[in-house]
C-alpha cells in the first residue's frame, strides 16, 4: 500500500470518530439539563474513576496510556460542555459582572500608590509608567506595600513579580498568600543596571558592591571582574545608592539605575552592566478592590487543587477545552502542608469573553479553592 491509501483510511476511520464525537457530546448535553433538574453536580468523580478503570482494563496493553489521556481528556471536554449549558454563576461572576459595570471607562491618571524602597527605586519608575502624576510612598519592605494597599492607607501599590533573567520574585509570591488584594495593571520596564560611586571613585578602589538580590544575580557575569570586592545584598537598588551617597567608607558602589546617580549625586562609572541587554522586570498594580478597566485581557489566579493524581492535569486540560492559552505557571509550597503547593496562573483571555466567563464559573468544580486576582491589561 501507499501512503496515500493509509491517509485515506485514517480519514475514513476519522470521520467515524467526529461522528460519535457528536453523538456523545448530545448525550452529555441531555445529562447536563437532567443535572440542572435536579440540581445535581456536573462532576461526578466515582463514576468518572470507574469509566477511566473501565478503558484501561478494556484497551490493548501498548495502548493502555494513550487509551486513558484520551478518555481523561474526553471527560474534560463532556464536563466543559455540560458547565456552558447549566451556565452556573458563582460569587466570583457576580462580583466580575459589577466591576466591570462600575469600574470607570479610564484609568486613573493620579493616584496615592505604595512602593517598597526609597526615592529612585525601580518600582517607582514602574509607577510613573501606569499613572501620569502618581504621589508615590516608599516603604521599606513588599509585605509593607501589601498592607498599605489592604488597609486603604494607598489608593494602589507597585510591586515587582517577575524578572526576565532572574526569574520569579519568590518573596512576592509567599505574601501573595498572607493578603487581600487585586490586579488591575501590569507593566514591563526596561532595566539598566549601573556601576555609580562617588565623584572620584576608581574601578580599583572598589571593595564593596551594594544591590538588590535579583540586580545582583542579573549582573553576575559583570561581579567576576572584582574578584576581591565584597559583594553585599540589600534591600533595594535606590537603597544601595543612597547607601552609597551617605558613606564616608572609600571604595563603596552600588549596582542602580541611572536616575538615581542624578538623584544621589553619584557618578555613573559603568552603564548598563546587566549581563543580559533584554533584561525587563514585569510589575504588578494592586488594589484593596477589584477594578476591571476597558481593554482587560489578562487574567490572574491562585489555586489549590486537590491531592490526587492528575488533578493539575485537570485544570490545564480545562484551559486546553476552553481554548484559553496559559502564560505562566508557578508554584509555591504552602506552610504547614509538606508537599503541597499553591499554583499561580497567568492567562491570556479576554474579560468579556464568554469562555472566560464559563471558566470562572468552573473554578470551584477544579480546585481545592481558588482565588481570582484580577483580570487587567499590560503596559508595555
Amino acid at each position: 500500500m501507499e501512503l496515500k491509501d493509509y491517509r485515506k483510511q485514517l480519514d475514513e476511520i476519522d470521520g467515524r470518530l467526529l461522528e460519535l464525537f457528536a453523538q456523545r457530546m448530545d448525550i452529555a448535553s441531555e445529562i447536563a439539563r437532567w443535572k440542572k433538574e435536579k440540581n445535581f453536580p456536573v462532576q461526578d468523580l466515582r463514576r468518572e474513576r470507574e469509566k477511566l478503570r473501565q478503558v484501561e482494563e478494556q484497551s490493548p496493553e501498548e495502548l493502555a496510556d494513550y487509551s486513558f489521556m484520551l478518555f481523561s481528556f474526553l471527560l474534560e471536554l463532556s464536563r466543559s460542555r455540560q458547565n456552558r449549558i447549566l451556565n452556573r454563576e458563582n460569587a466570583e461572576t457576580a462580583l466580575i459582572a459589577d466591576a466591570l459595570e462600575n469600574t470607570p471607562k479610564l484609568f486613573p491618571e493620579k493616584a496615592i500608590v505604595a512602593c517598597q524602597g526609597v526615592e529612585g527605586a525601580y518600582s517607582g519608575l514602574a509607577c510613573e509608567k501606569i499613572f501620569a502624576r502618581p504621589n508615590i510612598f516608599y516603604f521599606s519592605t513588599f509585605d509593607a506595600v501589601f498592607s498599605a494597599v489592604e488597609k486603604g492607607l494607598c489608593q494602589y501599590g507597585v510591586i515587582p513579580v517577575e524578572n526576565s533573567t532572574a526569574g520569579t520574585v519568590n518573596a512576592v509570591y509567599d505574601l501573595m498568600i498572607r493578603h487581600r488584594f487585586r490586579i488591575v495593571r501590569s507593566v514591563r520596564l526596561k532595566v539598566d543596571h549601573n556601576l555609580l560611586v562617588r565623584p572620584g571613585t576608581k574601578l580599583e578602589d572598589i571593595r564593596e558592591i551594594y544591590s538588590h538580590a535579583q540586580a545582583l544575580s542579573q549582573c553576575a557575569a559583570f561581579l567576576q571582574k572584582f574578584p576581591d570586592a565584597k559583594v553585599i545584598p540589600c534591600e533595594n537598588t535606590a537603597v544601595a545608592a543612597k547607601m552609597v551617597a551617605e558613606s564616608s567608607e572609600p571604595g563603596v558602589a552600588a549596582l542602580s539605575s541611572r536616575a538615581c546617580a542624578r538623584l544621589y549625586g553619584l557618578e555613573n562609572l559603568m552603564a548598563s552592566v546587566q549581563d543580559s541587554d533584554d533584561n525587563y522586570t514585569r510589575f504588578i498594580c494592586i488594589s484593596n478592590r477589584l477594578e476591571i478597566y476597558p481593554g482587560a485581557d489578562r487574567t490572574s489566579l491562585m489555586m489549590v487543587v486537590r491531592d490526587e493524581p492528575g488533578a493539575l492535569y485537570n485544570v490545564l486540560a480545562r484551559f486546553y477545552a476552553l481554548g484559553i492559552n496559559m502564560h505562566k505557571l508557578e508554584s509555591r509550597p504552602i506552610p504547614g502542608r509538606n508537599w503541597e503547593y499553591r499554583f499561580y496562573f497567568d492567562l491570556d483571555t479576554s474579560v468579556y469573553s464568554p469562555r472566560f466567563i464559563q471558566l470562572m464559573g468552573e473554578l470551584g468544580d477544579l480546585s481545592e479553592e481558588y482565588e481570582y486576582l484580577g483580570s487587567y491589561s499590560e503596559v508595555v
